[in-house]
């Protein structure tokens, strides 16, 4: 058995290659060439313990996580066991808190690799823990970002933050610290939340979100909620991850129980990325939902560790 940790990961396998992992994910996903439950999670309080297992056409995984959003060290922590797909012999085990995070990015990087504007620029990150710095780098990675505008409700972790992404991404790019969530969505072409937030961290504001890529990220339970409720009224069509989403956000559940949004002004992205809109209107406002699946955890896992077996790279376990 082969252990990846933190580091053999990042040595086997780049950001786009992950986002290319994220893309053939969604193949398998459209084309139904899976087994996964709908994971189970158990919370208590703030805190949630979350099982994902997935059978693919190649692979068997199972990554096993917990969230502690109060840690303020680190606040998720978890495994992924891969397993033969012909001989159920465990193959590799990988960090799940890195692949987590990295693969999360990469979703992210995903959406605005086919729905940004080739020339986006500038983003806004709503949130500067864990994911927020994924999904930045993960937006490097696809458009010439030039400026990330950063928002945090304790603007004392910004710091830190800033120091963490500038490892990854270097120097060149300017990272601005915002005073208030209008400062940091104003300028930006691309907005992410990345928060557990049972309120809407984004301005109930239309003029600050025409026109944009909005990705959200960090609401996974029917109590949390990022998105106001003048964005439903800005699109026609929200994209998904995983139809998951519909029964674990409250970004989804909310705005229909409310009415703010349709069943049928809902779509995966798998389908879209079938027949992508080419023809996107400059002011239309898109919105993508992510909630995450196991099957994303397989598919970039698996590529993970055949990369890193060509490389040489890991530490070989006996049981």
């Amino acid at each position: 058995m082969l252990f990846l940790n933190e580091n053999d990961i990042r040595q086997a396998i780049t950001m786009k290659e992950v986002v290319d992992g994220i893309d053939q994910a969604y193949q398998i996903y459209e084309a139904n060439r899976y087994k996964a439950p709908v994971r189970t999670q158990v919370t208590d309080g703030d805190d949630t313990l979350v099982l994902m297992p997935c059978i693919t056409e190649d692979s068997i995984g199972t990554k096993l996580v917990t969230i502690f959003p109060n840690n303020v060290e680190k606040t998720i922590h978890g495994l992924v066991l891969l397993n033969n797909r012909k001989t159920g012999q465990i193959e590799c085990l990988l960090d799940g808190s890195f692949l987590t995070g990295f693969r999360t990015g990469a979703i992210g990087g995903s959406a605005i690799r086919h729905l940004a504007k080739p020339d986006a620029s500038k983003v806004a990150i709503m949130g500067t823990g864990v994911q927020g710095l994924y999904q930045a780098v993960a937006a490097c990675a696809e458009r010439p970002i030039k400026e990330i505008y950063l928002f945090n409700r304790s603007p004392e972790k910004i710091p830190t933050f800033k120091e963490k992404l500038q490892k990854w991404i270097g120097n060149e790019i300017k990272l601005v610290e915002a005073n208030t969530v209008e400062q940091a969505i104003a300028p930006a072409d691309i907005i992410i939340t990345t928060t557990t937030a049972k309120s809407p961290v984004l301005p109930d504001n239309q003029e600050l979100l025409q026109g944009k890529l909005i990705i959200g990220i960090g609401s996974f339970q029917p109590d949390m909620r990022e998105f106001p409720e003048c964005l439903y009224q800005l699109t026609d069509c929200i994209l998904l991850d995983t139809a998951d989403a519909l029964e674990e956000s409250g970004d989804l559940i909310q705005p229909l129980e409310k009415g703010w949004i349709t069943r049928e002004a809902i779509l995966p992205m798998s389908s879209y990325l079938k027949n992508p809109n080419k023809t996107k209107a400059e002011d239309q406002t898109i919105v993508f939902k992510s909630v995450g699946m196991a099957l994303f955890d397989v598919v970039v896992g698996n590529i993970i560790y055949q990369q890193a077996i060509q490389k040489n790279i890991g530490t070989t376990l006996t049981l």
